[in-house]
């Protein structure tokens, strides 16, 4: 014959609470921490009507509003150290790749024109002609035939 045991109430309720009928917890206990933290925040003005969330006295958020909807964003660390962009100057002329300069073609002071060419650069055993883009007048060569330029290393200045 089988067994039967009765079960109480209160043994029911105390299963179904996560614990054993012998009264032991069934689920790891979680215990939080009751330490409590004071964060002062300041919202202001930054500029063009973004507003910054500042914690601690540090930048946490940006606020913004577009069309009605209003954004927060989180700044980190590699945000706030970035390079600003500023935008392309066409009469500064840069390398676009890492090469060897084997011949200039103009020099200081000479007027040029769209389409005449500037210099030779080597790069992974190519020889590419540089072109310039418009016209104008050399203002300054920052480079020597034979010399190494690494990418985005400028080259030459246009008046």
């Amino acid at each position: 014959m089988a067994k039967t045991s009765k079960i109480s109430s209160s043994q029911t309720k105390q299963a179904t609470a996560g614990k054993s009928p012998a009264g032991k917890s069934t689920a790891p206990s979680r215990t939080k921490s009751t330490r409590a933290t004071a964060k002062k925040v300041d919202t202001e003005v930054i500029e063009n009507g973004i507003k910054g969330d500042f914690v601690n006295g540090k930048l946490r958020c940006k606020s913004l509003i577009i069309d009605g909807t209003k954004y927060r964003t989180r700044l980190n660390y590699k945000f706030e150290n970035r390079k600003k962009y500023e935008p392309p100057d066409s009469r500064k002329i840069t390398s676009i790749i890492p090469g060897t300069i084997l011949k200039l073609f103009v020099k200081e002071g000479q007027q040029v024109k769209e389409g005449e060419q500037m210099l030779i650069l080597e790069a992974m055993k190519m020889k590419n002609i540089i072109l310039f883009d418009e016209d104008g007048t050399v203002e300054k060569i920052h480079v020597k035939e034979g010399e190494r330029v690494p990418k985005n290393q400028l080259i030459v200045e246009l008046k």
